[in-house]
């Protein structure tokens, strides 16, 4: 007996699931790592003219799985885009994750000096009224100097994520700030391996390049008390990326190339991979096994950068994108 999809949207005071009018057509959730909102598109039969049409701003809770095997919850989304076609009478819902849709509005001004992550983050997340959760490797770190000026907190969060190579992310009402590529929780949980062979795949896509040979990256820093540029280096220096900023510290140029150093070796190889059947609980940071390809694939530590689930009449699907991890698997 094959697998049949099931669902369960909450809209508006309204319950959508296949025992109440089979009513969906499609729905699309892309769901990704970091600041960038996930995006839900869904598209319902309207046949009978007695769906209620959602206002912009209403909340819509998603549930996703397969009939009899239990329902995972994916979050709560924001209605921004309705519309309503014919005929036949069909409703679409365009919609993005509540806790990005604001995107922490407003700007700031403000210099940050010798504080720890975990004492920005949290000042931050203040202002939002967001719970911080930092990365157990990351709270610790110290921030010589750091200027927001006239920025938003999104762009900043960003920013600074790049600069220690972390995922800046709002979800649940928290404000995560989590180390990337590590396959981890923002509290430092492990995150369970899962294993993908070639029979779970439709189709598949796997990249790897050299990105320019790069063998290490320079970053610079002012030495006020000699009154000279200094630069450190990650990696080796045969062939290295220098970084443009001039930091304030040693150890803030040393923590933005070794973050920038990570970044290349994880992007030296990517996976793509569409499953013949849907998986609801992948997600990003997910850390995969694969089985089944060639030699240098199956040996490659993957981790999860982008999921998107589909499902309609005709079936349930996921596709997901992976990058090499910065550690192995255990």
């Amino acid at each position: 007996m094959s697998r049949r999809p099931d669902y369960r949207i909450h809209l508006q005071g309204q319950t959508l699931s296949p025992e109440l009018r089979a009513r969906l057509i499609s729905l699309r959730l892309t769901d990704r790592r970091g600041m960038e909102a996930d995006q839900l598109d869904i598209v319902l039969s309207d046949h009978d003219g007695r769906l209620a049409l959602p206002s912009r701003g209403a909340e819509l809770q998603l549930a996703i799985g397969w009939h009899g095997e239990g329902l995972v919850e994916r979050g709560t989304y924001i209605v921004d885009e309705v519309e309503h076609s014919g005929s036949p009478d069909q409703l679409s819902i365009r919609s993005r994750s509540a806790d990005m849709r604001g995107q922490l509005p407003g700007k700031h001004t403000q210099s940050w000096d010798n504080l720890t992550v975990a004492e920005i983050i949290a000042t931050i997340a203040r202002r939002h009224d967001l719970e911080p959760v930092i990365g157990a490797t990351l709270g610790g770190i110290r921030v010589g100097h750091i200027d927001q000026t006239e920025e938003s907190d999104l762009h900043f969060l960003t920013r600074l994520g790049e600069r220690y190579d972390a995922i800046a992310a709002v979800k649940a009402g928290r404000m995560l700030f989590t180390a990337a590529g590590r396959a981890t929780t923002a509290s430092g949980l492990e995150i369970p391996i899962r294993t993908l062979t070639r029979r779970d795949g439709d189709r598949h896509r796997y990249i790897t390049s050299d990105r320019d040979s790069y063998t290490g990256v320079k970053a610079y820093w002012n030495d006020t008390s000699g009154a000279r540029r200094e630069s450190v280096l990650a990696g080796d220096g045969d062939n290295v990326k220098q970084l443009r900023p001039t930091y304030a510290s040693e150890e803030d140029a040393l923590a933005a190339a070794q973050a920038e150093w990570q970044r290349i070796q994880r992007g030296l190889a990517e996976f793509s991979l569409e499953l013949a059947e849907g998986d609801p609980l992948l997600m990003p940071e997910t850390p995969v096994r694969l089985r089944g390809w060639k030699k240098e694939v199956d040996a490659t530590p993957w981790i999860i950068t982008e999921v998107t689930h589909e499902m309609s009449g005709s079936g349930f699907t996921s596709s997901v994108q992976m990058e090499n991890m910065k550690h192995p698997l255990k």
